[in-house]
């Protein structure tokens, strides 16, 4: 298959990113909607909602597997965060 480079515009304040430390993921038969927020208690905003397709969400699992790999084998084993509290809502969860 013949590849075409695709130019990829990113604006001055897109191109800054924004931080997360929660994701909220919902989902239908069409879509899935990952809303990422930046929580601090006793209050948080969303960052940023992503909507995808289950295939396109798939391949995004799929490469985030691949690069999470490639990371630990150069830079070691990454340890999963624990809530410090059973109660504790903050952090990455779906419905």
């Amino acid at each position: 298959m013949d590849q075409k480079k695709i130019k990829v515009k990113i604006s001055e304040e897109q191109a800054k990113g924004s931080y997360s430390n929660f994701m909220k993921v919902s989902y239908n038969k069409e879509e899935f909607v990952l809303d990422f927020a930046n929580i601090i208690p006793p209050t948080g905003a969303i960052t940023s909602r992503v909507i995808v397709s289950p295939g396109h969400l798939k391949r995004i699992v799929s490469t985030l597997g691949k690069n999470l790999k490639l990371y630990e084998e150069k830079h070691g084993r990454i340890e999963q965060s624990q809530l410090l509290d059973k109660n504790e809502e903050i952090g990455f969860k779906s419905e």
